[in-house]
């Protein structure tokens, strides 16, 4: 399928590695222009370089810790600047810690709601007067099913993502006038560097192995497995394209059908 991406720009937080740097790659793959953005400089400009040798795009790194408003607008500005416009935000850094709520900080919910959902809201503050401006844009909010299917263990996690997903459906009422469509992609578990610090903490708090607990996840999932980065920068392509702006305003998992509570139910056994 032609997927009308060709030319297109894009700006995708937390580009660096991961899900972020799939769905970079995955847009310069089908002919977008992207500007990535992360806190750490080195791993950012490697996946610039990377990306664009692989595709032959333009990809613009620019370094940003999200939790800073004025970093937050310099990314989006300096993006803008070297793009020449925005056709498809991608909000996609930041993560919260897991864990029961016993052992979590009140430093633990300020970095979590900080930069997993004000980072969105700061990003979007810029971005949308650039897109009405321009006649139209779309966006995807990469947040997690966590939010839908809540556990007790991700309590936190599940906090900023119900956020977020609120912040998804609420924009879309508001900014469909402007032929701006937001849509929110839920993912469960997948393997990046992000689910093996997860891992650890659960193998911590639950007193297990590694090995132990990295079986939680798959088990909870009838297709027994976690997902691989590709399958979520796949359907972030596919609904970026044009041809999915009506999909507006709605929230999509990609999680295998996990069932959250008989992760639980497996934790509580062990």
């Amino acid at each position: 399928m032609e997927l009308h991406l060709k030319d297109k720009t894009a700006f995708v937080t937390g580009g660096s590695e991961g899900i972020g740097k799939g769905i970079a790659l995955g847009l310069a793959k089908e002919g977008v222009d992207v500007a990535i953005c992360a806190r750490r400089k080195e791993p950012l400009e490697a996946a610039a370089k990377e990306i664009a040798a692989a595709t032959g795009r333009k990809i613009v790194p620019i370094p940003a810790d999200l939790r800073s408003n004025d970093e937050a607008r310099n990314f989006i500005e300096q993006a803008h600047k070297a793009l020449g416009r925005c056709d498809i935000m991608v909000n996609n850094a930041g993560s919260a810690a897991g864990g029961v709520i016993e052992h979590l900080s009140e430093d633990d919910w300020e970095k979590g709601l900080q930069l997993k959902f004000m980072g969105y809201v700061r990003c979007l503050r810029y971005v949308l007067p650039i897109m009405v401006k321009q006649g139209g844009g779309r966006v995807v909010n990469l947040i997690g099913n966590d939010g839908v299917k809540p556990s007790y263990w991700e309590i936190c996690p599940g906090a900023a993502n119900a956020a977020g997903q609120n912040l998804t459906l609420s924009l879309a009422g508001q900014y469909g006038k402007n032929n701006i469509s937001f849509v929110a992609v839920n993912p469960g578990p997948v393997r990046t560097e992000r689910w093996t610090g997860l891992v650890k903490a659960m193998a911590r708090d639950m007193k297990l192995s590694y090995e132990e607990a990295d079986k939680l996840a798959p088990a909870s999932i009838p297709m027994g497995r976690i997902a691989e980065v590709e399958e979520v920068a796949n359907l972030v392509v596919m609904l970026a394209s044009p041809l999915m702006h009506m999909v507006n305003g709605t929230m999509i998992e990609i999680d295998g059908g996990q069932d959250k509570p008989l992760m639980d139910r497996f934790r509580d056994k062990r």
